[in-house]
């Protein structure tokens, strides 16, 4: 699948300051989980019609999931 979405640094510097901080482990990459919830809002798939370069759907929706509950995508 050639056209994913992919956040550039450039965005993704203005957005990281609305992340929550990380507590303990390492989250995955942020930029790849935020450009696939990206993509499945945008394309209205189920969380997991996404695709592989993503990472685990489940992933996906945990990430969006819990950012939401804490008004991350509001702000």
């Amino acid at each position: 699948m050639s056209d994913l979405f992919w956040l550039t640094e450039a965005q993704m510097a203005r957005l990281e300051p609305y992340f929550p901080k990380s507590h303990g482990k390492p989250r995955v990459d942020d930029r790849r989980v935020l450009s696939g919830i990206i993509f499945i809002n945008r394309n209205g798939l189920r969380w997991r019609d996404a695709p592989a370069e993503y990472g685990p759907h489940k992933t996906l929706y945990n990430r969006w999931k819990r950012w939401s509950d804490k008004g991350v995508f509001g702000r």
